[in-house]
């Protein structure tokens, strides 16, 4: 079965091909009901012509781009529409129609000019650039100029769910197989009692087709929640006067937008201010190169992203009025790729399916063989009644409900069913699941590489030291700026903050209770907050000096450098300010204690190495500020990289958060190793490594650079033992995933933050974007977003991912149990004694208890500590294992064998007599049986343990499903016989039903002794690649 399985029915969870999607639907034969089974499968034929739509549109934008930059005004002039003010737009107080503004984004900076520039855009759309618009005016801009939506499919009712459920082509038999048994009941035996036989046949399905249509539509309503969250982007405006977060979907025309590194522009507008301002359109028009945006060039169109640079802009068209929206109809087309584990289940759905028919065509076959032969015996071969067209009608029916039964369409659905259980509960545990294999592939998962700042820290920085002017100083929170001001002379004090104040990718903003409120990255925040805390002003300190140029700080220069004009015509001043080593280098004097700027000399140079590396490894974040005066004003074409002076090393203090040291042993543990992956100083990761339990003894901490200068072979040498990678580039991180993905064949998870972390979050087989600190780009490149940053967030994604993994395998254990004692009675009944013990509707009610009432108890159950203490699952293990083969194979053994026993024997060992002896024995067979499945899904809640009801009152759902088992069995048994072909049993027969089915809890015992690990660990080193084996397990811990 693996074979096969693995032949015809695998995928790649992350970007699988066209190819592995054709070739397992081709697989796929066996089939009651597509509707259902493939609701949450891909259309390609959707896919494609969705695909075909967007390679329009973007061949549309690309040439309205090129005329706008080829500024192209006679043909646009040739164009362009008049537009009348209509009614309403003028009694909302505002001077452009929807349709014009919406233009605007897409035409030439003449068009822009028309209307004043921007600031006749802001004067038209009634709005502050500075102060932004009013939030009572929200509901008056999105009544004229839209909501920042884009349109999408209505969500089907239950009502469609109900319909589909309906569309099984083995209930559409019975239905009329039912109706015709009712019609010729009537005939012979009249009214009502010709009616129950049938009637019970569509009230039981009826019942299913509730059951399954309400399961069906509780999962749509998770993934729609859950969808409506994937979209939402936070986005930074300013109303009311101050700098506020809002939903993009609050996003209204006429909104001041910032902008940074890594953010979806998120609306169509036009630039109002902004410093080296680059933009990826390739998401839009298809175009690789990016756009510089700039006042000759000042527009910008929602759903690109920003590649460089900062900036502000006004908003001039929302939701389906931009390009991006009408993109994202088509981009919405075609559905998700389907996950492995569903196209797994697929295939074993289709082997049992095939069985199943095999098993059902055999049984009708021989119970007609057997009538027919009884009927020649008898020499009454030619006379045939009403009551024969029905018996062979109800073994038809007998034939179909077995395959109802043996086709457990159900499987690929329960997938479905955990991973929407599963990622309800991860949104409310902080991780937002992007694509549904990431959270079984993290159930696989066997290595984690994690940032270091704000992922295993709490992301709170506070300057804690600084060296200045020859000494260092501790900073305590309270003292005010008279304590270092006193040490220091005048024109440190104001050089030191005019390099904190001028030199930031952050802004200090009065906040809705009138206080400092300071937006941008924690380190930013960190050292403007001590600014602050020095006695500085930052609007006073930005207007001393007029900023030229900006480059933001990135992963890859690990600097931020600024250029600003010194009043009265003093030239221009650099300030430059990253990661200790490289400002330090780019440093050839330092200032004084006077505040004279000297040579550095190389006594001096070691000294500032060994204060960055004495902060470094009391685990403090360095950064050096420095500053370069320039009086050549014609030489200001870029920002100088050389010849700085030294003014401060700063130690910011992030603390480890609590509870990351338990969750790191949690995952050595668990297998999964951890290592470090940051551009901090080495001496400032290796501290938080091994204060994380990260970094052991015998473990490898290398710089990035010292990394990618080893060739491949000296790579797969260090690996092994690579446990913290510091002051690696986004470059360092992508190599180091493709290694483990590729050499060692290592399932990896990798977190990221940064745009430029992308292409690491896309290679990895979990991309882990931060969801406070992550760029947009990042994020659209991750398959989790942490919402809260937190290293206990990623380990429960991973908890959850095993837990989908084992709770399909449970119910899949259970399921096969299932169809292997329904066949295997029915079949052998049918050929010795002429009947079917277990009837149609009964069939029916044992269909949903193992499929959807099974998948709902088994498929939900929420993960537990055991979970943790064992290896990943590796990519190439076989799904079905020996373990549950063995508790498959024993509980059908054991079912088959007791059933038996009663079919042919059952009379004689309970003593039953007279009429309703068959009757008797039939509900009796029934209830045994039922109550053997009540039991072993109790068994496979825990495929090895022997202790199976340890924590069974935490799965709330799993306890409901087994008491409405139990009480609608006994309601079917005691109320419902008419219908379902059942008598009432006295309590000593209800008793020996509940003993027998009981008694499978005390097989499954006896089978948990059978040793079967042996036999797979002698497979798996079979199938060993070779390479020297990563070091995991519990003894890291």
């Amino acid at each position: 079965m693996e074979n096969y399985l693995k032949k015809n029915f695998e995928v790649e969870a992350k970007n699988p091909s066209e190819e592995a999607l054709r070739r397992w639907r081709n697989a796929v034969r066996v089939v009651k009901n597509p509707r259902r089974r493939f609701r949450m499968v891909a259309d390609l034929a959707k896919r494609a012509e969705a695909e075909t739509k967007r390679k329009k549109i973007q061949e549309k934008l690309r040439v309205a781009l090129f005329v706008q930059k080829a500024a192209l005004h006679f043909i646009d002039a040739g164009t362009r529409v008049e537009y009348k003010l209509s009614q309403h737009v003028l009694e909302a107080g505002y001077g452009i129609e929807p349709d014009e503004l919406e233009s605007i984004a897409r035409s030439d900076k003449k068009a822009l000019e028309e209307h004043g520039g921007v600031e006749g855009l802001a004067r038209e759309v009634s709005v502050s650039l500075k102060d932004g618009i009013a939030s009572s005016e929200i509901a008056n801009r999105q009544n004229i100029y839209g909501i920042n939506k884009y349109a999408e499919k209505h969500s089907k009712g239950f009502f469609m769910f109900f319909w589909d459920a309906f569309h099984d082509l083995t209930l559409v038999i019975l239905m009329i197989c039912a109706a015709v048994s009712m019609g010729v009941g009537i005939a012979t035996e009249g009214w009502p009692d010709g009616l129950y036989d049938g009637l019970g046949i569509i009230l039981s399905i009826f019942l299913v087709v509730m059951v399954t249509a309400f399961s069906d539509y509780k999962q749509s309503l998770q993934f729609k929640a859950l969808d409506k969250e994937k979209k939402n982007i936070i986005v930074q405006v300013t109303r009311d006067g101050f700098r506020q977060k809002i939903s993009i979907y609050d996003l209204v025309v006429g909104d001041v937008v910032h902008l940074s590194i890594g953010d979806q522009v998120p609306a169509d507008g036009v630039l109002i201010s902004g410093y080296n301002l680059t933009i990826d359109e390739s998401s839009l028009s298809g175009e690789p190169e990016p756009v510089h945006v700039n006042q000759q060039r000042p527009f910008l169109l929602s759903g690109t992203k920003v590649q460089d640079g900062s900036g502000k802009m006004l908003v001039t068209a929302v939701g389906m009025r931009t390009e991006w929206g009408r993109l994202m109809v088509t981009l919405s087309e075609g559905g998700e790729d389907e996950t492995p584990l569903q196209v797994k289940l697929n295939g074993v759905a289709t082997i049992i399916g095939k069985i199943g028919l095999a098993f059902a065509v055999m049984t009708f076959l021989v119970l007609t063989a057997r009538f027919l032969v009884e009927k020649a015996f008898h020499d009454d071969i030619k006379h045939w009644s009403s009551d024969d067209a029905l018996k062979l009608l109800n073994y038809f029916a007998i034939a179909v409900t077995i395959i109802v039964v043996a086709v457990p369409e159900g499987l690929p659905l329960a997938v479905t069913l955990s991973l929407a259980f599963a990622m309800k509960k991860l949104m409310n545990d902080k991780a937002l699941v992007r694509h549904l294999s990431a959270c079984e592939t993290m159930g696989s998962s066997s290595c984690i590489c994690t940032d270091k700042t704000g992922t295993l820290t709490t992301n709170h920085m506070v300057v804690n030291r600084i060296w200045i002017c020859n000494e260092t100083k501790i900073i305590k929170r309270d003292e005010n700026e008279k304590s270092l001001k006193s040490s220091i002379s005048e024109v440190v004090y104001n050089i030191l903050l005019q390099s904190i104040f001028q030199n930031t990718g952050s802004e200090v903003v009065k906040g809705k209770d009138g206080k400092p409120n300071i937006l941008g990255s924690p380190t930013e925040r960190a050292i403007l907050e001590y600014g602050l805390l020095l006695g500085g002003d930052y609007k006073i300190h930005r207007q001393e000096s007029a900023i030229v140029k900006v480059e933001p700080f990135n992963s890859v220069k690990k600097k931020m450098s600024v250029l600003v004009s010194l009043p009265d015509n003093g030239g221009f001043r650099a300030f430059c300010k990253g990661a200790s080593e490289i400002v330090l280098k780019m440093c050839d004097k330092i200032v004084n204690a006077d505040g004279e700027v000297v040579p550095l000399s190389e006594d001096q140079r070691k000294n500032m190495t060994n204060v960055i590396n004495s902060f470094a490894s009391q685990a403090l974040r360095t950064l050096c500020l420095a500053y370069k005066d320039i009086k050549d004003k014609s030489n200001v074409d870029g920002i100088p990289d050389n010849e700085y002076a030294l003014i401060a090393v700063v130690g910011i203090k992030d603390p480890v958060r609590p509870g990351v040291k338990e969750a790191v042993k949690s995952c050595l543990a668990a297998g999964i190793t951890v290592r470090m992956v940051t551009g901090d100083n080495i001496f400032t990761a290796k501290a938080i490594a091994e204060e994380c339990g990260i970094l052991t003894h015998d473990g490898l901490a290398i710089e990035g650079p010292d990394f990618r200068a080893k060739s491949p072979q000296q790579m797969q040498e260090i690996i092994p033992k690579l446990q913290v990678m510091a002051r690696s580039s986004p470059t360092d991180k992508h190599t180091l995933v493709t290694q483990l993905r590729s050499v060692f064949h290592e399932v990896v998870a990798v977190t990221g933050d940064g745009t430029n972390d992308a292409p690491a979050l896309h290679e990895a087989d979990i991309g882990l974007a931060m969801g406070i600190a992550g760029t947009e780009v990042a994020k659209e490149n991750a398959d989790v977003i942490i919402m809260d940053d937190n290293f206990n967030t990623i380990v429960n994604v991973a908890r959850w991912g095993r837990s989908v993994y084992i709770n399909i395998q449970k119910f899949v254990q259970f399921q096969l149990t299932v169809n292997v004692v329904a066949l295997t009675i029915n079949f052998v009944s049918a050929c010795i004694t002429g009947s079917a013990p277990l009837t149609a509707v009964q069939l029916l009610w044992v269909n949903m208890i193992m499929d959807t009432l099974g998948a709902l108890a088994l498929a939900t159950e929420p993960p537990n500590d055991a979970l943790m203490k064992r290896p990943p699952v590796g990519r190439s293990e076989n799904f079905i294992t020996l373990t549950m083969w063995r508790n498959i194979i024993g509980q059908s053994i054991y079912q088959i064998l007791v059933l038996g026993v009663l079919t042919f024997y059952g009379k004689h060992i309970l003593g039953l007599s007279g009429s309703e002896a068959t009757l008797t024995l039939n509900t009796f067979i029934f209830n045994t049986f039922v109550f053997c499945q009540v039991f072993n899904e109790i068994n496979s809640r825990d495929m090895e343990k022997i202790n199976i009801f340890r924590g069974i009152f935490d799965s709330w759902v799993f306890v409901l499903v087994m008491v409405v088992t139990v009480g609608f069995q006994i309601i079917i048994v005691e109320l419902l016989g008419t219908f379902a072909e059942t008598t009432p049993l006295n309590w000593k027969l209800w008793l020996a039903s509940v003993v027998i089915g009981a008694v499978s809890l005390l097989v499954a015992v006896v089978l948990k002794w059978i040793p079967v690990e042996t036999i797979e660990q002698s497979v798996k080193d079979k199938h060993h690649d070779g390479y020297e084996p990563l070091p995991r397990g519990p003894e890291l811990a």
